[in-house]
């Protein structure tokens, strides 16, 4: 398919795509972005000032320019959402075709670990395990990791029983196909497109739970440049110096958005029941 015809047939994938490309590329160049300003170094002789043609975002409580700020929070914040979707949608749907595919004891114990886990409220849970890790970006991605993957398991299993059911599967296992073939060549192929419309779509709420765990002091540490840790600073002077959270509040809901619209975006371009 010709470059013209593929943007044509899948503009809004298209649109969405090149901005996410354009904010990772943003966070990769955040040195050239920001001209070589630093996100920590603290100038308290210019604490709490408006934004500016100095300084476009203004600056915190210790004279730090927001605007590097926001722009190398991106990196963490990329980073770390990044990490958790890879770790959850690996974990989830390994462990969701074996237990779709193996049934018996195998299906019973991570269903039931899986049904375990989603039995407490996700963010609560999450807190928790945080908590107990100790304060961290590494802690907070593993917390919202392990209460995350279940929906991946769930979905990878609901896809690999609906395959197994399948003619062209049965005729497989009769010629004599070996487990792994079978799951390589038939079961992985039909899961794979609709977790990865899934995973595309959770980077943006990834996102915000990471942030909102920063922001109640479960993620990350000052001074880390991390956009939830930046409300968190930015709350107590909402009156006198709304830009400290106005800025990366933006930042969030932005990113936020653009991913989540590319998810979309991805499954009506990929999503099996349209061929």
């Amino acid at each position: 398919m010709k470059v013209q015809t593929f943007i044509k047939e899948n503009k809004a994938f298209c649109l969405f795509a090149s901005l996410a490309v354009l904010i990772v590329l943003t966070a990769i160049f955040a040195p050239v972005v920001t001209g070589g300003v630093s996100p920590t170094d603290a100038v308290l002789g210019d604490a709490l000032q408006a934004p500016s043609a100095e300084h476009l975002f203004g600056t915190d409580k210790l004279g730090r320019d927001v605007f590097a700020r926001v722009i190398y929070g991106s990196r963490t914040s990329l980073a770390a959402s990044f990490s958790v979707v890879l770790i959850i949608f690996t974990l989830g749907t390994a462990l969701g075709i074996l237990s779709g595919y193996f049934g018996g004891w195998v299906d019973a114990a991570i269903m039931r670990v899986a049904d375990m886990m989603v039995s407490f409220p996700g963010m609560v849970f999450a807190m928790a395990i945080a908590g107990i890790l100790g304060a961290s970006v590494k802690n907070a991605v593993v917390a919202v990791a392990l209460v995350s993957w279940t929906k991946y398991a769930r979905l990878a299993r609901s896809l690999v029983l609906k395959t197994r059911s399948r003619d062209y599967v049965a005729a497989a296992v009769v010629t004599g196909s070996k487990t792994p073939y079978l799951l390589t060549r038939y079961l992985l192929p039909d899961v794979l497109p609709m977790l990865l419309v899934t995973a595309a779509a959770d980077i943006g709420g990834m996102m915000l739970e990471l942030a909102g765990l920063s922001f109640l002091g479960f993620g990350a540490k000052a001074p880390t440049p991390e956009w939830g840790l930046m409300l968190n600073e930015g709350r107590q002077f909402i009156q006198n110096a709304p830009w400290m959270t106005v800025y990366p509040g933006a930042a969030i809901f932005v990113v936020a958005a653009v991913f989540n619209l590319l998810g979309d975006a991805l499954r009506d371009m990929l999503d099996p029941r349209d061929e």
